[in-house]
């Protein structure tokens, strides 16, 4: 059977195209993740038959494939057969995939050919509610995305992300600090460039999209192996490199910057390694961009080395390290500089690393056990000196404001995984970080002159070394229960060492399909997530004595309702509709009346540095309806359309109602593109991408005019919290450019142009009291931007 396998092949005859590429991959059993051998893979819409079977381990080659979008179908005895639409063949680069069959309810000695599409659904298979996958290819296709997964997600149903200087994401109106980053199946700190402790987001991404393999963005009701988040998760991977043959990527943009990427075969046992570096471009010319003339530099490597084989196993070594800084100049800062101030000299350094070894041990053909361990790293340091009196004989530069954190944290994950039989998986598996914290902030703003030298005092927020640990068992499983209808649940626990809680944390999924092509999903989760660390170190004089008083805050704590519709329209067509609600409770508040509450933190550089002796007392609710049409690339095209309609509250202390500044009551996208085939073969591509995006504006504070004047600093009204909204945001990209394929040789080239914000429409950036003009000034944010984009593969 084995010779049958290896020598069965029937690979089409020659196709009278001299331009062709390579389709690799693997195939593997859902449920179990193991390999199938003997599967089934044919190239589709073909004059002659076109496939492979793949080997003892899995895996396919596909030679010869014209290049250009291609589909293929993938099936096997007992297992639901699946097509893979949208496989982009060049002749630069052999594409690899992985696929994952489900094994049939009901054991036939059989293929069933069901001929769907699995781009809607998510790689983890317990992920079946509020979930998609999203691959690379995405990621550097649509327009305005800057090859930055964070803004990916900001054209999927329920996200929002009006803020072109930044990157965070907004989840169906929570925090951006409501998000959990993974890589590899561990949690990390925020992967961007100038992030700070306690902030999901940042400027520039760290994440070469280059590495990414196709991976999963979850938003409400996540499975029981995630943990410590309440608003979504971004669930990453690194992709292997290719284990057959070298190739090389040379690329450069004005936000990726400047890149080289190499990757090839290692070792005897089918290992592979994945290397690239990447330095601003900006940084390189010596301009600024995003929304400031100062010069961003930033710098990234990331690496994914496959060992292959290792006593039944498979080891891999994966990071990523990446450095930034910028000086703001007040001589040189523009009045409408979306980050600095002109009578203020800024320096800001950043650092991110992650480093983590992975280990599959395959323990049956029906269970694995996965191990990862890790250590990651983030610092920032801030520095502020500010002018006093400047432009007169008084001048004088003083140390304003100094921040210095450092976040270390040493992670261990283990799962294991074991498909009992075809209408039962079962999970279960611990994650356990520890994590220490240096942090320091001293801090003149808004203080008092205390010590009667003329200028605020110098004041210590925060001076600390922590340590803090988070402990994380769970156990979940999938129940086939009938043809129709599926059930994923499990129990997630959390033990913080800090607050010394442990909570239980419920999850339920049912899927139910109740006619073909039509599914209803019904979703339930509880979960729980510590307040940010930059609050809970805060430094509060009492009675002379300095005390951490937030230290002992119990996780926020959050329940999330969900009931989705799935229809696939057509082959390549789907629709979707999902309605949720979340009740949140245990936010930090001040314990007297005051409408501040954590749950408005985490959409900025930092956080409050005055709250304290907070209490869990704080509540609020995000609840909305979400729609999406969604073509998938098929015969040249594609097209997006997603829309949110939803409301996000919460209540202080003082058991008032407010807005979030995160609700923005509405967010419209809406994505196409077009490829076009040119050249005496069709070897060569023309594409056009366009994107539109609309949302209600985000809700803010008003500035007490009368009152900042007088003090010298930005005073709001905190009694009217966010009761203000700015306009709407509204914004249009295209993207237009070329792919060349060589006629003879392994390469192949890429331009783009990536028009962002065509109509300059000016979105409001901030309103905010301006010291030197004793004024409120309306910042916009950037306008019309022009972006551009080359790619080198051999």
């Amino acid at each position: 059977m084995k010779k049958l396998i290896l020598a069965c092949t029937f690979l089409c005859s020659a196709i009278g195209i001299s331009q062709t590429g390579v389709i690799k991959g693997i195939v593997l059993d859902k449920q179990s993740e193991s390999p199938l051998q003997g599967a089934t893979i044919e190239l589709l819409n073909m004059d002659t038959a076109t496939g492979v079977i793949t080997d003892f381990d899995g895996r396919f080659i596909i030679t010869d494939v014209p290049i250009g979008r291609q589909a293929i179908q993938v099936s096997f005895i007992g297992f639901e057969s699946t097509t893979i639409p949208n496989v982009d063949v060049t002749t630069g680069k052999d594409v690899f995939i992985t696929v994952q069959l489900l094994e049939t309810f009901n054991q036939l000695d059989e293929v069933i050919l069901t001929n769907e599409t699995n781009k809607d659904k998510p790689l983890n298979k317990l992920a079946t509610v509020s979930a998609r996958q999203f691959g690379v290819e995405e990621v550097t296709r649509f327009s305005g995305g800057r090859s930055d997964v964070g803004r990916l997600a900001a054209n999927f149903a329920g996200v929002s992300a009006p803020d072109d200087s930044r990157n965070d994401i907004v989840i169906r109106g929570n925090s951006p600090a409501g998000l959990l980053w993974r890589l590899e199946g561990i949690p990390i700190p925020s992967p961007n460039h100038y992030s700070t402790l306690g902030t999901t987001g940042g400027p520039v991404s760290a994440l070469n999209p280059n590495l990414l393999k196709n991976s999963d963005f979850i938003t409400s009701a996540f499975p029981a192996e995630y943990g410590n988040a309440i608003g979504g998760v971004f669930d990453l991977g690194f992709r292997k490199g290719n284990a057959d043959d070298y190739e090389y990527t040379l690329q450069t943009g004005i936000f990726t910057g400047v890149e080289a990427m190499a990757e090839g075969p290692l070792g005897q046992n089918k290992g592979s390694f994945l290397v690239a570096a990447r330095y601003s471009l900006v940084g390189l010319l010596g301009i600024g961009a995003g929304g400031t003339a100062a010069t961003p530099n930033y710098n990234d490597v990331s690496f994914n080395i496959d060992f292959g084989k290792v006593n039944s196993g498979n080891l891999s070594f994966f990071g990523i390290l990446g450095t930034s800084d910028i000086e703001f100049l007040g001589d040189d800062i523009d009045p409408d500089d979306l980050f600095a101030a002109e009578d203020e000299n800024t320096f800001v350094e950043s650092r991110f690393g992650v480093l983590g070894f992975k280990y599959n041990l395959s323990l049956s053909s029906n269970s694995f056990l996965r191990t990862v361990a890790s250590a990651s790293y983030s610092g920032n340091d801030f520095k502020v000196d500010r002018f006093i009196e400047k432009d007169t004989s008084q001048e004088r530069l003083i140390r304003y404001t100094e921040a210095d954190n450092t976040e270390t944290r040493f992670t261990l994950s283990t799962l294991f995984n074991s498909k009992i039989n075809n209408k039962f998986t079962f999970r279960t598996g611990l994650l356990l970080e520890h994590f220490n914290i240096q942090s320091l902030l001293l801090d003149r703003n808004e203080q008092a002159d205390n010590n009667g030298d003329g200028d605020p005092d110098l004041v210590n927020f925060r001076d600390i070394d922590e340590n803090v640990s988070i402990l994380q068992p769970y156990v979940q499983g999938q129940f086939r229960l009938t043809k129709k209808f599926t059930l994923n649940a499990g129990l997630h626990t959390q033990y913080s060492t800090l607050n010394k809680q442990f909570v239980l944390e419920p999850r339920a999924a049912l899927n139910y399909n109740f006619l073909p092509n039509h599914t209803l999903n019904l979703g339930y989760g509880l979960h729980n997530q510590s307040v940010p660390l930059p609050l809970l170190f805060l430094n509060e004089n009492i009675n002379g004595e300095i005390r951490q008083t937030n230290r002992d805050l119990d996780f926020v704590q959050s329940s999330h309702f969900v009931l989705g519709y799935d229809v696939r329209l057509a082959n390549s067509w789907r629709g979707k509709v999902e309605i949720y609600y979340q009740d949140i409770d245990k936010a930090a508040v001040e314990p007297f009346p005051s409408s501040y509450s954590t749950l408005t933190e985490g959409a900025d550089f930092g956080f409050d540095n005055d709250r304290v002796s907070l209490v869990n007392d704080g509540t609020g609710f995000n609840q909305g309806i979400e729609l999406t049409l969604e073509k998938f690339f098929s015969k040249g095209y594609y097209g997006l359309l997603t829309s949110s309609f939803f409301e996000s509250k919460y209540e202080g202390s003082d058991g008032i109602q407010r807005n979030t500044p995160f609700n923005n009551g509405y967010v419209v996208n809406m994505l196409a593109g077009k490829e076009f085939k040119t050249g005496p073969s069709g070897k060569n591509v023309w594409f056009l991408d366009t994107r539109l995006t609309t949302s209600g504006g985000r809700y803010f504070t008003p500035v007490d005019l009368a009152a900042s004047q007088q003090a010298g600093f930005e005073i709001l009204q905190e009694d009217l919290a966010f009761s203000q909204q700015y306009d709407s945001y509204f914004r249009w990209d295209v993207k237009f450019g070329v792919k060349i394929n060589s006629k003879n040789k392994k390469k192949s080239h890429q331009f783009y142009f990536d028009l962002q914000n065509v109509t300059a429409n000016e979105n409001i950036f901030v309103r905010r009291y301006n010291r030197l003009t004793n004024n409120i000034d309306q910042v916009d944010q950037i306008g019309f931007f022009p972006d551009f984009g080359y790619k080198f593969q051999f």
